[in-house]
């Protein structure tokens, strides 16, 4: 396999079903004995699946927008990351100070590392023929992992005590909007942009508009970071804005130019990347009712619960749709790839998140409706994850055959 965060993104996902599974049964008191750890289902997803193929894939898309050859592996960059994430995984059960220290630094060297790789891949100067291609994902990538490293040394410091150093208001959320709002976010807006037309076969709608898109996504981020920094609506309230205009204003891009074209969407990758985006409208719709501080209202039950609908609603989803195309892409460059995702998929994903979001409301029902969202997140997991296995082993088999093909003899005129 040429690409290694491809094998690492495929035992994530595979982990990332365990988890869930875990997830459900205990809920459904089938499991009492084995509670699983909120935080590891989430990151097996965010810093395991998605921060993998991230990695991977973003100077090999900078360097085709830059017009140079595909950068070879940075190992460095890989062992950082996956030797963090392995010590990670190791401390925080443990909540070994030392432990996740080291973890923690890890993984923001290797975040940092990735960042000075692609500050390398600066595309050339604009050519007016080609302005319409618009700027590419790299900016998104660049400013993504900026927000991954404040995630990293904010999250380090819930387990260390960083927080009231560093004047952190509410650490926990500001660590989960600078990993979703920042990182997830911009980054998936790059892949938009670099992939879009190789999967749509046809340019955005807008592509000059990619470059307020990225300013207006990138500052309601910076404010959804500040506002439960300083404990401030102030800052959050013009970040939502923000931040759902510029999402508004990209899948827009997205949809234009197919929304004529029935055989588009005819397949369920389309309709699982689009609507994947649901899960982010959910939270800021009663994130006023959180704010007021309705009488009644289970504020405290939808923050805990509210960063797992969006993982596994929004973050998942996009996941199933993509990662299949660009396992295919990298390990098949010579075949047509198109979109993963099943119809199955695409309506256990979305009852699991109703389910979720149900059962904060509903409390009679909560544990039933908790443990069955789990299990249908399960059971959406399993054919992507197949669809992965399937793929890798496919590209595995054919490096083998590669390396076992005999060398071409020389002819007798040589």
């Amino acid at each position: 396999m040429t690409n290694p965060y491809l094998l690492m993104t495929l035992l994530y996902a595979a982990l990332a079903v365990l988890a869930a599974l875990d997830a459900s049964l205990a809920s459904l008191n089938l499991l009492p004995w084995f509670n699983g750890l909120r935080w590891l289902r989430v990151h097996l997803i965010t810093l395991g699946m998605l921060t993998q193929i991230s990695f991977g894939l973003a100077p090999v898309l900078a360097a085709a927008r830059a017009g140079r050859p595909r950068p070879a592996t940075r190992w460095d960059i890989w062992l950082a990351l996956n030797a963090g994430l392995l010590v990670l995984l190791v401390g925080i059960p443990l909540v070994n100070a030392a432990l996740i220290l080291a973890g923690g630094t890890l993984a923001f060297a290797a975040a940092l590392l990735l960042v000075t790789h692609l500050l390398g891949l600066r595309p050339p100067a604009p050519d007016p023929a080609r302005g319409a291609a618009g700027p590419g994902g790299r900016r998104f990538y660049l400013a993504g992992l900026a927000f991954l490293m404040l995630g990293i040394i904010v999250g380090t410091g819930l387990w260390l005590g960083w927080g009231p150093a560093l004047g952190i208001q509410v650490p926990i959320e500001v660590h989960i909007h600078a990993n979703n709002w920042g990182f997830m976010a911009l980054v998936f807006a790059g892949l938009l942009a670099d992939l879009y037309p190789g999967f749509a076969g046809r340019p955005l709608a807008w592509p000059r508009s990619l470059t307020p898109i990225f300013w207006m996504m990138t500052a309601g981020a910076l404010l959804l970071v500040l506002g439960p920094w300083t404990k401030n609506e102030l800052f959050t309230v013009p970040g939502i804005l923000l931040h759902l205009s510029a999402t508004g204003w990209l899948l827009a891009n997205v949809i234009a130019p197919l929304r004529t074209e029935r055989p588009a969407w005819k397949q369920p990758g389309l309709w699982q990347l689009v609507t994947a985006y649901v899960w982010i409208i959910a939270p800021v719709l009663v994130a006023p009712l959180i704010l007021l501080k309705v009488p009644g209202f289970p504020g405290a039950g939808i923050e805990q619960n509210a960063p797992q609908a969006l993982v596994y609603g929004w973050v998942l989803q996009f996941g199933l749709a993509l990662l299949p195309y660009l396992f295919a892409r990298l390990l098949f460059p010579e075949r047509p790839a198109r979109l993963g995702g099943s119809w199955f998929s695409l309506a256990a994903v979305h009852l699991g998140g109703g389910l979720l979001w149900a059962s904060i409301f509903v409390k009679d029902y909560s544990t039933w409706l908790h443990g069955s969202a789990y299990a249908l997140w399960v059971a959406a997991l399993l054919p992507g994850v197949w669809q992965l296995w399937q793929s890798a082993r496919a590209g595995w088999a054919w490096l083998e055959a590669q390396e076992a093909a005999p060398a071409p003899q020389p002819t007798s005129g040589d």
